[in-house]
């Protein structure tokens, strides 16, 4: 059975000092986890070869936040696939909202990074989710089949995490019902064509709610944002526990 993927997004937080005493408060609290779940931090790039140092000797892994889809070049600010194997990351997230509205990232593009990521040997970690404006018109299974038709192709769905994000529920507070985030995952894994993959919702995910999430059927894991800077917040929803039903 796949192990459950808990990935926490540090955005633009975390010096290189924070993300080291984030790692020591974190490690005691995951150290008796289940092993039915896979846990995943993702700090700024400045940050990964401190965190990947005082991770060590864990299970826990490390994702870059992006990814550039050549592996060197003249491209000035960006980050390559080898540049980050070599501190130890091993997920990229690629196509998260907020590439895609402040920096006009395109699906060509983001396709384009998952699948340097994958020839590299890393795990893309692709992101898709409808706006607000797009819900209300009735338009966001349209806007995500775009997005994850055109995120996957020609990549491995194997050695490929998705993850729902709805773009309104990010950071505002508002979370997606359980029930109707299920319902998406289970069209994203229609839609990839894979039923093995490994599917999370991202969006306000917080202590309170991730046992309903994780209680879903087709929710295979969660890309946290904001609960993830907090060392107990996230090891509480590290170690999530599905309630038990008679």
């Amino acid at each position: 059975m796949a192990k459950a993927v808990i990935a926490g997004n540090w955005k633009m937080h975390m010096t290189c000092a924070e993300a080291r005493a984030f790692a020591e408060a974190f490690l005691p609290l995951v150290a008796d986890l289940p092993s039915d779940r896979e846990v995943i931090l993702a700090p700024p790039f400045t940050a990964i070869a401190a965190l990947s140092e005082a991770l060590s000797g864990s299970a826990i892994k490390i994702s870059s936040q992006n990814v550039h889809w050549d592996g060197s070049g003249a491209y000035t600010g960006m980050i390559s696939a080898p540049m980050l194997l070599e501190h130890g990351v091993t997920h990229a997230i690629v196509g998260h909202s907020e590439p895609r509205k402040y920096y006009s990232e395109t699906d060509e593009q983001i396709n384009h990074r998952a699948r340097a990521a994958q020839e590299a040997g890393l795990i893309p970690i692709l992101c898709v989710g409808e706006s607000d404006a797009q819900r209300e018109s009735g338009e966001a299974e349209r806007v995500i089949r775009r997005q994850v038709e055109q995120g996957v192709d020609g990549l491995d769905p194997a050695a490929l995490v998705v993850a729902y994000e709805p773009i309104w529920a990010i950071g505002t507070g508002k979370t997606c019902a359980a029930a109707e985030a299920n319902r998406i995952c289970a069209l994203i894994r229609g839609w990839v064509g894979f039923p093995e993959i490994t599917i999370q919702y991202g969006g306000s995910v917080k202590a309170d709610n991730i046992d309903q999430l994780m209680a879903q059927s087709d929710i295979d894991g969660v890309l946290v944002g904001g609960a993830s800077l907090d060392p107990a917040g996230f090891a509480r929803i590290a170690g999530y526990q599905v309630p038990v039903t008679a």
